[in-house]
């Protein structure tokens, strides 16, 4: 059989640019798998992957213009967006080699022999150790930041666990040159290039999270494809942990005082974060629960002017342009829905931006409006006008799980007036805001970047430093002699570790 060609290609036009790859055999994989395996104790030095880390983010850096270069023609995202991106990939490296410097992730907990406890303690040592290899599904809306170099193979790296990546169809030349790059940093600083590898194709993909030998899995991507790898990962004879961001609908509620004290300010908001990058952030604010009345009359007048000015976009591929004329027409064709400013097609090859509004009152129960409550991935929203905070709670009750949830108040409402509703939004949402848009995600310890089902298929979180939690578990030591203990648990600490001894830190 014919290998297939992994072509590279321009999303505004739609042609072909290069042939880049064939896709992975199942035995291709398997050797790739394999090799990342045999390499897995060379990340046992913490001190090397921390190096690692750093030379990635400056090689990365050195060779901006080039991946900046290679994204724009296969992503149009633009070079000033792409240029933030690469600037928060380096320091999501970065970031990662300092939680390896500090070893905090390590979770050290020595309880010393207590016989006058009831049940007397032994003595236990308990840290934690890498799963192993880690197969990384990259995202197609940040070729950099969440795809070949970005947050999850940044942290299982840090976690010491060697990562084969499947590269993303829409940017497969920014692929190979971000592997190129990550290979010669870990040459550089004496790791063997195979810590990291690269595969190309969907039969690849399932090849990878089915082979034995892969520990953990984390996706960025549709509810579709993220769900048939979970259920693949839990279907395995040994099943693996499935860390897989699926889709958010990020939800925000005005309420009647903020709307009637700033009305054209988060109108004005709202359509700068539903239009970012063309709307194609995993954190766009797809669905609006705004006040009928003068307050929320503004607010839409706001939305509008500043919607109507957008320019036409070009999503990330074809087949996602069809998808959002579709689902914007099915949208758009249910009973009471109107579109003050249409989406559709702007061009043979763009998009329009636009939103629609509904009662909101068609939401509160099970009906032919629920795919408004489904994310459409593209430059829409969906404004449902509420006339009373019981509506509010009963369209909130039927919203699935998200990455974030928003709620805009007024200045009277911040002493505590606004509590309740602030209550209803926490169980739906992995990051809730007060004010603000959700589309920037910021790379911080307190950051959480997950969310209940479908948002992620976990509990953990794909940004922040905490991120490196998922390609870890944790061992106990019982009665072992200090000489055979692992460096990080003997008494002397001989690596200054953070850890806890008696329950105290230490």
């Amino acid at each position: 059989m014919a290998a297939t060609p992994v072509w590279s290609v321009d999303p505004r036009t739609g042609n072909p640019r290069e042939q880049v790859a064939v896709e992975a055999t199942a035995e291709e994989v398997d050797r790739a798998v394999r090799a990342a395996h045999a390499v897995r104790g060379s990340l046992a030095d913490r001190t090397a992957r921390a190096a690692f880390l750093r030379t990635a983010a400056e090689l990365l850096t050195e060779a901006g213009e080039h991946v900046i270069e290679a994204a724009d023609a296969e992503t149009a995202l633009g070079p000033a967006r792409l240029t933030g991106e690469l600037a928060r990939t380096a320091a999501q490296l970065r970031a990662f080699a300092e939680v390896v410097d500090e070893g905090a992730y390590l979770d050290i907990h020595i309880d010393h022999a207590d016989p006058t406890r009831t049940p007397p303690w032994p003595d236990l040592r308990r840290y934690k150790i890498p799963l192993g290899v880690v197969a990384v599904y990259a995202a197609s809306n940040f070729p950099l930041a969440f795809s070949v170099p970005g947050g999850d193979t940044a942290s299982a790296l840090a976690a010491g666990c060697p990562v084969v990546v499947k590269a993303h169809p829409d940017h497969p030349a920014t692929s190979e040159l971000c592997a190129s790059i990550l290979r010669r940093a870990a040459a550089r600083t004496g790791l063997p290039e195979d810590v990291v590898t690269l595969v190309h194709g969907f039969e690849a993909g399932v090849a990878l999270v089915r082979h034995p030998l892969v520990a953990a899995a984390g996706f960025t991507g549709s509810v579709r494809g993220g769900r048939a790898l979970f259920d693949a990962a839990a279907a395995r004879p040994v099943p693996i942990p499935f860390h897989g961001e699926l889709g958010s609908l990020n939800p925000v509620v005005v309420t009647e005082a903020a709307a009637a004290e700033r009305g054209e300010e988060i109108g004005a908001g709202l359509a700068g974060s539903m239009t970012m990058g063309v709307g194609q952030f995993c954190t766009k604010p797809g669905f609006v629960l705004a006040p009928e009345g003068e307050g929320g009359d503004r607010l839409l007048k706001a939305l509008t002017e500043t919607v109507s000015g957008t320019e036409a976009g070009v999503l990330l591929d074809h087949r996602m342009r069809d998808a959002f004329l579709a689902g914007v027409t099915e949208r758009a064709a249910l009973p009471g829905v109107e579109a003050p400013v249409t989406p559709g097609a702007g061009g043979e090859h763009t998009v329009a931006a636009g939103f629609l509004t509904v009662p909101a009152r068609e939401l509160t129960a099970e009906g032919p409006h629920d795919t408004l409550l489904e994310e459409c991935f593209g430059p829409v929203t969906v404004v449902a006008r509420y006339a009373s905070e019981d509506e509010i709670t009963a369209v909130l009750t039927r919203l699935p799980g998200n990455l974030t949830a928003t709620l805009h108040i007024a200045t009277e409402e911040a002493g505590g007036g606004a509590a309740d509703l602030l209550a209803a939004l926490t169980p739906l949402a992995g990051r809730v805001l007060v004010g603000g848009w959700p589309t920037g995600v910021a790379v911080a310890p307190a950051q959480h970047h997950g969310g209940p089902y479908p948002a992620t298929t976990s509990t953990s979180t794909s940004v922040g430093a905490t991120a490196i939690e998922r390609w870890l578990r944790p061992v106990s030591y019982q009665t072992t002699p200090d000489a055979l203990l692992p460096p990080e648990l003997r008494d002397a600490n001989p690596l200054g570790l953070p850890r806890r001894v008696n329950g105290s830190p230490a």
